[in-house]
């Protein structure tokens, strides 16, 4: 096992072995104990008391941050002519179709979301090997399947994350940077857990989240009480 450093070591004396911590205790901590020489992300690891392998189990949504990801996100619009001035002007950094069809083709996925039309789906299936392990392909389920693009664009400029339970039955989800205030942290990850809560299966029985762990890139994670959630 490797040793810890200085630092870190430093950092997992700040947080109490055993102590469930509120969402603004662990919001506020978890931008005590990281230090990085660069702005890391904040994640949060929910796990579900699910069997994702059974399809009325799946947990998978879309929440819009309150505080936004603190990233800039790089949309491509792939759209139709009459659609490429709204992508525009919603923000999207790139804007087309066949040309970007065909840089996808030779391996181009330089980009974060992907928003397209229904009329155009057709034409992505054949790249679902390029696009489906980068998480890349869109779908109606997340919103950027839509005739609405320019409300695509802008809900993901703004801060909308998509997430799926993985294999294992946690939800991974970045919520903000670690330069974020306590309380938009706090704030993005209330936001986050009150969805997953909504979108509990009915197939679930018992406890339905079983645990709630906050850390940063750079830093030891800190255990969230899971109470106030698993009582809505």
């Amino acid at each position: 096992m490797a040793k810890l450093t200085k630092k870190q070591k430093e950092a997992q004396s700040k947080i109490e072995n055993g102590k469930m911590y509120s969402v603004a205790e662990a919001s506020a901590l978890i931008k005590d104990v990281t230090n990085a020489n660069f702005d890391p992300s904040v994640d949060l690891a929910v796990r579900l008391n699910v069997d994702p392998r059974k399809a009325n189990q799946m947990v998978r949504g879309v929440v819009t941050l309150p505080h936004g990801t603190g990233k800039d996100v790089k949309v491509l619009a792939l759209v139709t002519p009459d659609k490429e001035q709204e992508a525009k002007d919603a923000g999207a950094d790139f804007v087309g179709l066949d040309e970007y069809l065909d840089k996808i083709k030779g391996g181009w996925t330089d980009v974060d979301v992907i928003v397209t039309m229904p009329s155009v789906m057709g034409k992505l299936g054949p790249l679902g090997r390029v696009l489906g392990p980068r998480g890349l392909m869109p779908n109606p389920k997340t919103g950027t399947v839509t005739m609405d693009i320019g409300k695509a664009v802008s809900d993901v400029k703004a801060g909308k994350i998509d997430f799926k339970v993985d294999k294992t039955g946690i939800v991974h989800a970045a919520i903000g940077k670690a330069s974020f205030d306590a309380e938009k942290i706090a704030g993005n990850a209330r936001e986050l857990l009150t969805t997953l809560v909504k979108l509990k299966p009915q197939a679930a029985k018992g406890l339905y989240i079983k645990s709630i762990f906050m850390s940063s890139t750079m830093s030891p994670s800190v255990a969230i009480d899971t109470k106030k959630f698993t009582e809505q």
